[in-house]
């Protein structure tokens, strides 16, 4: 539709409204030009943010319009996942020989029970806005409470991961940049935000994300520098590529005090302050700290402390690859397993790669079994067997996009088939996936974001003014800390975008399912908070680290003889890292 059909639509419609002004229709078209609607669909957005209201244009109409759109957006967006969910159930999967698309059985509908009580009922647990919870009922007599979120249930991962509009992939960049303008506007109590690439005498305030100059994005190994630093905006102010040059004299606003630098990589959302005097760059005086997510614990309307699941538990990480490059013999694995019998955790959480599509035997086809059948005679028997030597003990099984034996190879990516496993205490979840055992809320992953956002990050010094006022105990500075504040601060498991090509087959990256890669979630009240614990596992060392009472856990691979064990206290006031005790220990 043309620019000129949209106009005289939008002039039609409005007629005589007060309030119209050249400015007001300029903008609806650019709503128009970026969710390609028609003026009159846009002008009944209007009507529909005016219900009940005056009929004038004010200042918040264009934020109000856009408001709307996005809510039908999301509002089709889920009706279309849950119409394919429905579609997958009822055909149970692809060709045959291959395993059924990943969907969430019927028995998934209802809690878990308390120990020797499994149909005991209880009042239930207060919920985030938007994160309903659910677990299986055939579980078995846990000790602990697991609740997973909806948004990681097999129905909102079942989609078509190899069928992606270039429209729906901007789209979703698109909302990544505008969902963090009211948090920076109200944080730092701003006007508002203006076009980079606009001539202003005085200095403005700018939102959008760390590009690479097209030259350099094209090739690989090119790595960020000064020279190649853009800044991209949202399509609704034109989604420019601005030159950005920084200022001798940089000052870094609501950093963590000590920490004077500032990491920027391709796929940040950032926010500068500067000017662009008419050249073909914006020049930046000063760069503001994104605010990071509280922990969910530290919110008040959680009433952790009220909660009777919110009871001590103890808990194994480990991350796989389980067996050398070398051999098939899964030596660390089965030593994984003799320390479980012997200390029965009330919680195992796995994550893979588990029979890696990597391994030198597996590529080159040095196999006598199919995939599926090493891991039921290695991994499924093992589970199935530790029933019945600590049946109060859940194990969670998180994916990794290599492999062998899941048909989703794609990141965010949905839980392994339930039928790998059955035994009614394993559970199959997401990667990544947010859950919560006795009110202490995780966030997993197996990609290894850290490496990729080291790899790709650029630092600038500068003068520090306004540090953010974090405690002591979780203002750690060093590079890890400050990898992971990245990783919240930029609210998702993987910020960056592009992938790096030389290691884009870590991760193969499904931009336009990029929301399901959340690293935060909501309360009751709509606040965005951080999970109490975070296990992002990396090639870097394995550590512990309490990022703004976040506890992150790198617990290394197990074939490097490394796990995390963690013991939670209980309920008690303040966040749950001042009760959780991670220790990393040799198998």
């Amino acid at each position: 539709m043309s620019r000129e059909l949209w106009k005289s639509q939008l002039e039609q419609n409005y007629g005589d409204v007060p309030g119209l002004t050249p400015a007001f229709i300029e903008q609806c078209l650019k709503i128009c030009q970026t969710y390609d609607l028609s003026g009159e669909d846009v002008f009944f957005k209007w009507e529909a943010s005016i219900l009940h209201k005056d009929r004038i244009i004010t200042d918040d109409t264009i934020g109000n319009i856009e408001a709307v759109v996005k809510s039908d957006l999301a509002r089709a967006a889920k009706q279309r996942a849950q119409q394919q969910a429905r579609s997958i159930a009822s055909s149970r999967g692809g060709r045959p020989g291959m395993n059924p698309f990943i969907g969430t059985p019927s028995r998934s509908s209802t809690r878990v029970g308390p120990i020797g009580s499994p149909s005991t009922p209880r009042t239930p647990m207060p919920k985030a806005r938007g994160v309903a919870f659910s677990t299986p009922a055939a579980a078995g007599k846990h000790k602990v409470r697991f609740e997973l979120s909806e948004e990681d249930s097999g129905k909102a991962r079942s989609y078509k991961y190899m069928y992606e509009k270039f429209s729906q992939r901007g789209l979703v960049l698109d909302n990544r940049i505008m969902e963090f303008s009211d948090l920076i506007l109200k944080h730092y109590d701003l006007p508002a935000f203006s076009e980079p690439h606009l001539t202003t005498d005085e200095d403005v305030y700018v939102l959008g994300r760390i590009v690479l100059d097209a030259e350099s994005s094209a090739s690989i190994g090119v790595k960020l520098n000064e020279a190649s630093l853009y800044l991209e905006g949202p399509r609704l102010m034109e989604a420019t590529r601005v030159r950005l040059r920084l200022e001798p004299n940089l000052r870094v606003r609501g950093a963590p005090k000590g920490r004077s630098n500032i990491g920027m990589f391709p796929g940040a959302i950032v926010v500068m302050k500067g000017r662009n005097g008419g050249g073909d760059y914006f020049s930046v005086n000063e760069i503001l700290s994104i605010p990071p997510p509280s922990p969910i614990s530290a919110q008040s309307d959680r009433q952790i402390k009220a909660e009777p699941s919110s009871d001590s538990f103890s808990m194994i990480v480990a991350c796989g690859p389980f067996t050398p490059d070398s051999d098939l013999e899964f030596r660390p694995w089965k030593t994984l397993m003799e320390r479980i019998r012997t200390n029965r955790p009330d919680v195992v959480l796995l994550l893979g790669p588990f029979l890696d599509s990597l391994h030198s035997k597996m590529k080159v086809g040095d196999i006598d079994e199919f995939p599926e059948e090493i891991f039921a005679r290695v991994f499924a028997q093992d589970l199935v067997d530790l029933h019945s030597y600590s049946p109060s003990t859940l194990v969670l099984l998180l994916p990794s996009i290599r492999d062998a034996v899941h048909n989703h190879t794609t990141y965010p990516q949905a839980a392994l088939p339930n039928h790998l496993v059955e035994s009614p205490n394993v559970r199959m979840i997401p990667n990544p996936a947010h859950f919560t055992i006795n009110g202490v809320s995780f966030g997993a992953s197996s990609v290894d974001s850290l490496f990729h956002v080291k790899k790709e990050e650029y630092t600038k010094s500068g003068i520090e003014i306004q540090p953010s006022q974090v405690p002591a105990e979780s203002s750690a500075t060093d590079v890890m800390s400050n990898l992971c504040r990245q990783l919240l601060a930029q609210r998702s498991f993987y910020p960056v975008f592009p992938t790096p090509m030389d290691v884009a087959h870590e991760v193969n990256l499904d931009v336009s399912h990029l929301e399901l890669a959340r690293i935060t979630t909501q309360t009751f009240s709509g606040e965005t908070v951080a999970p109490d614990v975070l296990v992002v596992p990396s090639r870097y060392k394995q550590f512990v680290k309490n990022v703004d009472h976040t506890m992150a856990i790198n617990p290394s691979f197990a074939t490097k003889g490394m796990v995390a064990s963690v013991f939670y206290g209980g309920a008690g006031d303040g966040p749950a890292s001042s009760r959780l005790k991670i220790e990393l220990e040799k198998l």
